[in-house]
């Protein structure tokens, strides 16, 4: 399992109508190959800003499957609008202990 970990800058003032677009752009993201489960929180201590949890099979599922895809356009065209500056995504892997 990978985790995309992505800090989502939201402009001021848009909060609301990017937190309605997510909704949509939830259910394109759960009907992806590779996909596993996803969360959204709002930071409690800086308005605008968000973190995004999505848990993949594998690195391919997010990198190759869902950008590659048409999906992927229309989840861009829903929020990529809301970003400044336009978040870093990064990927983990969980660390046996």
């Amino acid at each position: 399992m990978i985790l995309e970990a992505v800090i989502l800058p939201v402009k001021p003032g848009l909060e609301k109508d990017f937190e309605a677009a997510f909704k949509k752009a939830s259910n394109i993201i759960a009907s992806m190959n590779g996909y596993l489960s996803h969360e959204l929180h709002r930071c409690i201590e800086v308005q605008g800003k968000y973190l995004l949890l999505v848990r993949w099979e594998s690195l391919e599922a997010h990198t190759v499957g869902f950008r590659g895809s048409a999906e992927y356009q229309e989840w861009k065209k829903l929020l990529h609008h809301f970003y400044e500056p336009f978040p870093n995504v990064e990927h983990f892997e969980e660390v046996e202990l």
